[in-house]
């Protein structure tokens, strides 16, 4: 059987036009996409352009280093450290439930919390997620390399003495701005200005290059403060000592430096510490310039300087207190027993009420309240600090017989241990007032003369007798000084008047009293275990501290004391 024979057909070849059209096609598409190119990088170039940078430039601020606060020797107070701060946005979060976690996780956020926070701001193109937190943690976030999540470095107010000083230096919010004390009273300075830069981000809002420096940061102003660090913490552990032992309320304590009128040391308790978060803020407040009291005897030394100036009595004057009582219209004042004669220092050693209030009545009747405001009561200091209170000093005072008694040993008025404190300033220069200030002083301001330098160093001397055995006050004498001072124990007013449970236990004092380094003023405010006076509660405080800072101050003992010879 013969094979078959197949053939093929052949296909036909397409015609050479199609080849060119498909050729003129390609080449015309591609003249104009070339031609638009050239139009939108000719007419369109800064459109694009600025739609360019809006989506990867953006500006950026530098932050300000807020200024170092030190003591007055240089010893720092309140610095500023380098934290990061992470934030995020959230129209760009497509975070997975497993990138939630880790997220929560390692910022110490629950993650219900977190995600409520994305979805509550998911319009928005920045939300913090973590402010000032440790370097290290923030290497942590970045290390999960989330989109949306970026960081910010910023500065956190670091205070290494702590309580010792937390009520005069006060603290910064987060954005470290500062809103009490120090902190507050010179934001404005020591906060600076931040700088401002423009910079290159990825799609995922990283950084990739700094662009220009719009303008540099501004840093803020060093301040360098009166206070010496050493008293300070001499004064602070004393009195948190006292204010424990005998279970009280509250308590206060300034030093103040005669010839200058700088504030050596504040201190309060309870305290705070400012390098953490601060949950009751009213242990905040500087008590000893906002709360106010009854002052009680220790401003009997100024009813003595409003008798001597009057020239109708002298130091060695005599005032018979006997009964040991007398009537003053509706009242009747007291001493703990008959004194009889006193002379004006015998008065001030035994704190006789009898003998202030007799003064007072043979006074004119202005002469004591004139002497108080002469002395600062009732006006603030003007330190600058905030929240200062200028304490109630009221003229009424001078009308009622009963009231202008009791004013001249420390009732019907109030005042801050700060403003006793500048009574005693007075004092200690010779009746010389000084401006106070917190801040380091390079040399001595003007002054004002309050009270004559005769009379005012007369009744100085005299506080000299009050630390002695027999005075009201033996427990604030302090081995090889002379010191001098006033204690005071007012009763403090109740729901029915003044109540003889609630107290207020007070000690001003000079050391030396000869050549005056120091003015102190303790309060400690409601002692409730063991003795409530002055003398037993404050003067102690007052003689542990005034010990301390004279050696600190490297001020030589007197040698006379050294011997056994005087007080």
């Amino acid at each position: 059987m013969a094979a078959r024979k197949t053939t093929r057909t052949k296909k036909p070849v397409p015609p050479a036009w199609r080849h060119y059209l498909l050729l003129l096609v390609f080449a015309g598409g591609s003249v104009a996409v070339a031609a638009r190119v050239v139009m939108l990088g000719v007419d369109e170039r800064e459109f694009l352009t600025a739609q360019g940078d809006a989506r990867s430039i953006r500006f950026e601020a530098m932050p300000a280093h807020r200024g170092v606060i030190y003591d007055r020797h240089g010893e720092p107070l309140a610095v500023s450290t380098p934290v990061m701060s992470v934030w995020i946005d959230p129209r760009e979060d497509d975070l997975s439930v497993g990138q939630v976690a880790a997220l929560s996780a390692t910022l110490s956020i629950d993650a219900d919390t977190l995600k409520r926070k994305l979805e509550k701001n998911r319009t928005r193109s920045f939300v913090w997620l973590r402010r000032r937190i440790d370097p290290a943690i923030a290497e942590k976030v970045a290390a999960l390399n989330l989109p949306g999540v970026d960081f910010r470095r910023e500065y956190k107010r670091y205070y290494p003495a702590g309580e010792t000083t937390s009520h005069l230096l006060g603290v910064t919010n987060v954005d470290d701005e500062g809103i009490e004390g120090i902190e507050l009273a010179y934001d404005a300075s020591l906060r600076g200005t931040p700088g401002k830069k423009r910079v290159l981000r990825d799609r995922l809002g990283n950084n990739i290059k700094d662009l220009d420096y719009l303008a540099p940061p501004q840093l803020g102003q060093d301040l360098h403060l009166s206070v010496d660090l050493r008293l300070q913490y001499f004064a602070y552990r004393e009195l948190k000592s006292a204010v424990v032992s005998h279970n009280a309320e509250s308590g206060s304590l300034v030093i103040l430096r005669p010839g200058t009128g700088e504030v050596l040391a504040m201190v309060n308790q309870p305290a705070y510490n400012p390098n953490m978060p601060v949950a009751n803020f009213a242990q905040m407040r500087n008590r000893a310039i906002t709360d106010t009291y009854e002052p009680g005897s220790t401003v009997k030394p100024l009813t003595l300087i409003a008798a001597l100036e009057t020239g109708s009595y002298q130091a060695s004057s005599v005032v018979d207190t006997a009964p040991g009582y007398v009537q003053v219209g509706r009242k009747l004042i007291k001493d703990p027993l008959n004194r009889g004669e006193l002379t004006f220092e015998r008065i001030l050693q035994k704190s006789s009420q009898v003998a202030i209030a007799k003064l007072s009545m043979a006074l004119p009747d202005t002469a004591v309240f004139n002497t108080f405001a002469q002395a600062g009561f009732g006006v603030d200091t003007g330190l600058g600090l905030p929240g200062e209170s200028s304490g109630r000093l009221p003229a009424a005072t001078t009308r009622d017989p009963v009231s202008r008694a009791t004013l001249a040993y420390g009732y019907g008025f109030s005042l801050t241990p700060l403003q006793l404190a500048q009574g005693y300033l007075a004092i200690a220069n010779g009746g010389v007032a000084y401006p106070l200030s917190i801040l380091r002083r390079a040399a001595p301001p003007p002054t004002q003369r309050l009270f004559d330098k005769k009379i005012t160093t007369q009744v100085r001397d005299m506080l000299g007798a009050v630390v002695a055995p027999d005075g009201t006050a033996p427990l604030a004498a302090v081995p090889g000084f002379q010191v001098g001072g006033k204690t005071g124990t007012a009763r403090k007013v109740g729901a029915g008047g003044y109540d003889d449970t609630r107290h207020v236990a007070w000690f001003a004092g000079i050391a030396p009293l000869n050549d005056p380094q120091i003015v102190m003023v303790v309060l400690i405010n409601e002692p409730r275990s063991g003795p409530i006076g002055g003398g037993s509660v404050a003067a102690p405080v007052f003689a542990r501290v005034a010990s301390r800072a004279l050696r600190a101050l490297a001020v030589p003992p007197e040698t006379a004391l050294l011997a056994g010879v005087g007080q």
